[in-house]
């Protein structure tokens, strides 16, 4: 038997596959595992135990360890709170402890059955049973059966050491590729050459958004052959199978329009999930494929899995970083540490809550007459000097800018999180943003630039806010008239004032001193007003004041 095209010879120790089954809460899964020393336990800060029990919670982090030395199974626990129980015996403690057919294993509520060989199984008869069976075969017909079937299966040990070797390289190829659309090529590009049977391969990927099967990627000489219902029928059975038309006859127009004489499907298993499915066939035999064929091609799904569910994760981690660098510029230090941990433990969705916040609202007066015959350069330059400096008062405490309109700062408090001091701080927000106006100007003064005044507005009310849009686009908003009305107050604030609506000024007179006034409205009529003079409270507080 020759070998497959395109596949390396390497010298290897074969490679041992620990099967196992495990029962949790009424539910049999198996899983195997290519490695001969396997760690039990449950994913934990990006570390993936090799055999994960996830969601067991009473198995700890690093539970045990299974390994097999010379075709002996053996069992360690690792110091787990719960300890390990082999067949009703606890192993906590005392090494390594040799597991025999039948042992049942128990960590936390996870019940396993380790597949442990009875005996070292040949991998070929030298004779075929008939020949065995037959009692008048002469001596030397049998000498030259036995070397016939010695050479077969020397050459046979061969090809299956070489699988085992595609297999042990399988995983650093695969972690090579950076792009997905080149690893899926690879994974295809090696199924078909390591199985002498597959003429045309092809990989499907579940899309992330619905059900659709994608072509991601195929190995054939002219278009791609593949039964989608036979695909479906791995992912949804979860198991790879073979396929023959003789035995199981037509189920498609694809099985005609492409000559699929007979294939093999194997899903990309992840977590109990398919990601997707391998596809390999041959137009011209209907008996290509073996049952070793079989194994193999589900041992490179089971990598495959492995290696996209990695970039599919980097995926989401490139995306989340964008989105909350994108998003946490408008979020005060303390904020932004909560929002990082909501998106961590991925809690950092779409969605909005009704509350009591405190608007502020503020822009610079006269801006437009200011800047008409400034170049635009020196305009944007303006912006950068004055709008940082705002912000930076705003994060002080603990405000959200929802928005920089122009020249204009809309700034909320209380919001994302709840804040019981979002009036106090809205004012002291304001406070600290005149001031921060006053130490820019002096600095453009001394230069002769344009200097600039903000008049400020602060109003409290219930009002909708959070996060809306999509996953992959998150905008914080608030909604509400309890905006209106703060932008109200804000346009009737002249050049250096700073005025705040009844509501706010129930809350903060302890802390401030300011006079009452109030602000004509086109719908509301006159409202009532309170002129900030300055704040009295300078416990924790440098004298601020809206006065020069």
């Amino acid at each position: 038997m020759s070998s497959a095209p395109g596949m390396k010879k390497f010298e290897v120790q074969l490679a041992t596959t620990v099967r196992v089954r495990c029962h949790y809460q009424g539910k049999e899964e198996i899983k195997e595992v290519l490695k001969a020393s396997v760690e039990v336990g449950r994913f934990h800060d990006n570390v993936q135990p090799d055999l994960d029990l996830f969601p067991d919670i009473n198995v700890s982090r690093k539970h045990a360890r299974i390994s097999v030395d010379a075709g002996t199974y053996w069992i360690e626990d690792l110091g787990s709170k719960f300890g390990t129980k082999v067949d009703g015996e606890e192993i906590k403690g005392q090494g390594k402890k040799q597991l025999k057919p039948g042992n049942s294993v128990q960590m936390g509520d996870t019940l396993l059955h380790i597949d442990v060989p009875s005996e070292q199984q040949e991998f070929f008869t030298l004779l075929p049973p008939s020949q065995a069976a037959t009692a008048d075969v002469k001596i030397g017909e049998t000498m030259d059966a036995s070397v016939s079937a010695f050479n077969l299966a020397k050459t046979a040990s061969v090809e299956v050491m070489q699988r085992q070797a595609l297999l042990l390289e399988l995983p650093l190829q695969f972690g090579s590729q950076t792009r997905l659309d080149t690893l899926l090529q690879t994974i295809v590009q090696h199924v078909v050459d390591a199985i002498p049977g597959a003429e045309r391969g092809t990989l499907l990927l579940r899309s992330r958004h619905n059900d659709a099967l994608l072509l991601t990627a195929f190995i054939s000489p002219d278009e791609p052959a593949v039964s989608e219902t036979l695909a479906r029928r791995a992912i949804s059975e979860g198991k790879g199978f073979l396929w023959r038309r003789s035995f199981e006859g037509d189920v498609g127009v694809s099985i005609q329009r492409h000559r699929i004489e007979s294939g093999m499907y194997a899903p990309l298993m992840w977590k109990g999930k398919a990601l997707g499915v391998i596809c390999v066939d041959n137009p011209y035999r209907d008996s290509a494929f073996t049952d070793d064929d079989l194994r193999l091609i589900m041992a490179i799904a089971n990598y495959a899995a492995i290696a996209v569910a990695n970039h599919q994760l980097q995926d989401d981690l490139r995306h989340n970083a964008t989105l909350l660098e994108r998003l946490l510029t408008n979020f005060s230090p303390r904020i932004r540490e909560s929002l990082i941990e909501k998106a961590r433990h991925g809690r950092l969705r779409p969605g909005g809550v009704k509350s009591e916040v405190s608007i502020l609202f503020s822009d610079i007066r006269g801006f437009t007459a200011k800047t008409r015959d400034m170049d635009a350069g020196d305009v944007v330059e303006m912006l950068n000097d004055y709008l940082p400096a705002l912000a930076k008062a705003i994060f002080r405490y603990d405000g959200t800018i929802d928005k920089f309109i122009g020249d204009a700062v809309l700034a909320v408090f209380g919001s994302p999180e709840p804040d019981p001091l979002h009036q106090e701080k809205a004012v002291r927000a304001a406070l600290a943003m005149q001031m921060a106006m006053r130490e820019v100007n002096e600095k453009r003064g001394s230069r002769g630039e344009v200097v600039a005044e903000i008049g400020i507005g602060v109003h409290c009310g219930e009002v909708l806010h959070g996060f809306i849009g999509a996953a992959e686009r998150l905008d914080f908003t608030v909604i509400g008239d309890a905006v209106n009305r703060a932008s109200r107050f804000c346009s009737a604030a002249k050049a250096g004032e700073i005025l705040i609506s009844q509501e706010i000024y129930q809350r903060v007179f302890k802390i401030i001193q300011a006079e009452k006034t109030s602000i004509k409205t086109k719908h509301e009529g006159d409202i009532n007003a309170y002129r900030v003079k300055l704040l009295t409270d300078q416990t924790s507080e440098p004298a601020l004041s809206t006065t020069t």
